[in-house]
């Protein structure tokens, strides 16, 4: 825990069915942050469980989309600075001392950014658009909101970001069914939002955004200098890419259900 003369800092977590990884990702930080706060949207596999005995606060609820849900896990936070996490990231040890030198020190930035270093299949991935992949987790408390979407958010807030230079380390996709799952849900979950904002696609649209991102993520990107993984990788993104673009046709077609 901090040391009196140091600012405070909660971990918020937002999870579902996340029993494989969630304890790592909490004993990364337990031992140094001041509250850890997962918002739970009904885990059937015990996650709940493995969090309240590695000491989090857990909060169970319903899902209103990931923006929404990191907010409610927002406002139970009454720290100085707030990290926020996902269930497969952890913190390493590199990252957690400059986080800790802000804390000690004092910082007139409104929020940080770190590189993530995301592994695909068992491979921590060097191209491919996921290094060094920087994104803002880490902020003051009464400055920020996450901004109200379903699926990606992002931090609302006025004032400067700094830089850390250590990653966090992410067990983005451990094998080829996760991928597919992934794919899937992030397709749906895209299509339903672009459907709810009037947007409309067609098979050519689905055809060309899917080559699109295949070409981008493999040429562009460079994944081909990731090995056999940044070519899965690239058939990765162009099949999610494809299959929100035909899910968001169909649902015009038949209507959402």
């Amino acid at each position: 825990m901090s040391a009196s003369n140091r600012a405070t800092l909660a971990v918020i977590i937002v999870a579902k069915n996340e029993a494989a990884d969630i304890g790592d990702c909490i004993r990364s930080v337990r031992d140094w942050a001041d509250d850890v706060i997962v918002f739970d949207s009904g885990s059937t596999d015990g996650t709940q469980d493995i969090c309240r005995q590695l000491g989090a606060r857990v909060f169970e609820t319903d899902w209103p989309g990931y923006g929404e849900q990191s907010n409610r896990a927002l406002r139970e936070a009454r720290t100085d600075w707030v990290l926020s996490l996902d269930a497969d990231e952890r913190i390493s040890p590199e990252l957690r001392a400059e986080m800790i030198a802000v804390l000690e020190s004092g910082s007139s930035h409104t929020v940080y950014s770190m590189p993530r270093s995301s592994s695909f299949c068992g491979r921590f991935m060097k191209h491919s658009g996921w290094w060094p992949d920087r994104i803002r987790r880490f902020f003051k408390r009464e400055q920020v909101t996450f901004f109200d979407a379903p699926v990606h958010s992002h931090l609302v807030f006025e004032g400067t970001v700094g830089d850390f230079r250590a990653p966090i380390i992410h067990y983005s996709i451990p094998d080829l069914r996760a991928a597919l799952d992934k794919a899937n849900d992030y397709s749906t979950a895209g299509a339903a939002a672009a459907y709810a904002k009037g947007k409309r696609a067609s098979l050519g649209s689905a055809i060309g955004h899917g080559l699109w991102a295949f070409i981008r993520t493999y040429i562009i990107q460079r994944g081909f200098l990731d090995g056999a993984e940044g070519f899965m990788l690239a058939v990765s993104n162009a099949e999610g890419t494809y299959y929100r673009y035909i899910k968001l046709m169909m649902l015009h077609r038949h209507g959402k259900r």
